[in-house]
């Protein structure tokens, strides 16, 4: 693990520099994966590294309190940018209630308001957008799309979820944002786990597999679960669009070669 750490540093102070910048930002949620990204943009950038904490009126109220003492915790900067007075005009005028037909809606115009607000603060600072997406989030399009998913580099996009718990006990995120329930935070009461099905350790065991290659029959016939391997597998292939490079449709030049 100590090997990883190593290169997860030298990954931000490469690809910073290379694309030009000294700042970076990124944004704080008070989860696992933003605080573990956010232990590695301060040790690498020190007061270059500024965190903004986004609360939404759907936000569970102690995930700001962990994220502000967090960032206090190893004196990294911070901001608190409340997002309701936006996310609110913006719901009213898209006629959107705050019910459970309409939060999965909502939870993404809380995602890409706070990426907007995001790269805005990129600009004034002069600094690249970190993102804090881990592997299996990845695989799975378990994100939005121009929200959450929307960053220039990410140091931990090629870590699962559960080698991200023990790499935050080695490197001492405290223990209350370890042991909390995994959670966007997108709306009031959301689980990561209980909209995905699976707990994140019984899906890390089965994207592996599915990273080395097997089929869905191979692992049925290792034994797991028919349903739980169907409804992964549909799920990857449904939302790697989210990651792709948007599609250029090739046409032919219309200008004729003069002779």
């Amino acid at each position: 693990m100590q090997k990883k750490i190593e290169k997860i540093k030298e990954f931000l102070k490469k690809e910073v520099k290379k694309r030009g910048f000294q700042n970076i930002v990124f944004g704080l949620s008070g989860g696992i994966d933003s605080a573990v990204v956010g232990y590695f943009c301060n040790e690498v950038f020190k007061d270059r590294a500024k965190a903004f904490i986004m609360p939404s009126f759907a936000s569970n109220a102690k995930n700001t309190t962990d994220a502000i003492n967090f960032a206090r915790s190893i004196g990294m900067y911070y901001e608190v940018i409340d997002i309701n007075n936006i996310a609110r005009e913006y719901i009213n005028t898209l006629n959107l209630e705050d019910n459970k037909t309409n939060m999965h809606r909502i939870g993404n115009v809380f995602s890409r308001i706070r990426m907007s607000i995001l790269y805005d603060k990129s600009f004034l600072h002069n600094a690249l957008v970190v993102g804090c997406s881990n592997k299996s989030e990845l695989m799975l399009g378990y994100g939005t799309i121009h929200g959450d998913l929307a960053y220039a580099i990410n140091p931990i996009g090629d870590i699962f979820k559960s080698e991200i718990f023990e790499l935050a006990r080695i490197i001492r995120i405290p223990n209350n944002i370890i042991n909390k329930k995994p959670s966007a935070d997108l709306y009031i009461g959301q689980s990561d786990e209980a909209e995905l099905g699976y707990t994140y350790t019984q899906i890390d065991e089965l994207l592996k597999k599915i990273e080395e290659g097997y089929k869905q029959k191979e692992l049925i016939e290792a034994g797991f679960q028919k349903e739980f391997v169907k409804s992964i597998f549909k799920r990857v292939k449904k939302n790697r669009f989210k990651t792709e490079y948007p599609k250029i449709a090739k046409i032919p030049s219309i200008t004729k070669n003069k002779k």
